[in-house]
């Protein structure tokens, strides 16, 4: 039985920065609460998400924080990552199962409860349900309402996080929804204190997992 905790669910963006300077915004993420990270690269080529994803993956391991790869399970494999999270256009959940087998932890992005169901029952070890607000980091955003999230936390037994647009002052839509936590990408990566952010979000999460 795989073990992690997605209470604050940490999506990395490198977009406009100095690698330096975005390993320390992780790794500052990382000592603030973070339970769970996804690296998500969608401009660089394979040999540079390798790259990152190798110096962001000894952080984790750092930190005890599972390292999940966006999409590439090509990469996953290749640093050692623990887990894999695939989209709705991305390679199906059952299909990825074959090839890392029951050890790799798989995520799976869903907007209904059909495709939650469905991914669960291919395999997938948690989802992640949105977007419950528009966002920053895709041009493309599909908004999820905050009912069809509590319908999707109500038929599945594996972690529902909620993600899309999500920050400390917006995140009391999801009081008495049932998710395992919550998932942040500008809330964190665009914060001049990410140790500070992250914190304040882990402990938003915990009080929003108490509300059922």
């Amino acid at each position: 039985m795989k073990q992690f905790d997605t209470s604050l669910y940490f999506i990395t963006d490198s977009t406009g920065m100095e690698e330096n300077v975005f390993l320390y915004k992780v790794e500052q993420a990382l000592s603030g609460g973070v339970t769970i990270m996804q690296i998500r690269e969608k401009d660089k080529s394979t040999r540079e998400y390798m790259h990152l994803a190798e110096k962001v993956h000894e952080i984790a391991v750092k930190y005890n924080v599972p390292l999940i790869v966006d999409d590439r399970i090509d990469v996953a494999l290749a640093v050692g990552a623990e887990g894999v999270h695939l989209g709705q256009s991305d390679m199906p959940v059952n299909t990825a199962r074959k090839i890392v087998g029951d050890g790799m932890i798989i995520g799976a992005t869903t907007k209904t409860v059909v495709q939650a169901l469905e991914a669960v029952k291919n395999g997938a070890d948690y989802l992640g349900v949105g977007a419950i607000y528009p966002t920053t980091t895709k041009v493309k955003t599909v908004l999820t309402s905050v009912d069809t999230l509590k319908d999707i936390c109500r038929a599945v037994n594996v972690p529902v996080n909620a993600i899309g647009g999500l920050n400390k002052d917006n995140c009391h839509v999801l009081e008495n929804t049932g998710i395992s936590g919550i998932c942040v990408v500008s809330a964190i990566m665009k914060s001049p204190e990410p140790k500070q952010s992250a914190s304040e979000l882990r402990a938003i999460s915990e009080k929003l997992k108490l509300s059922v």
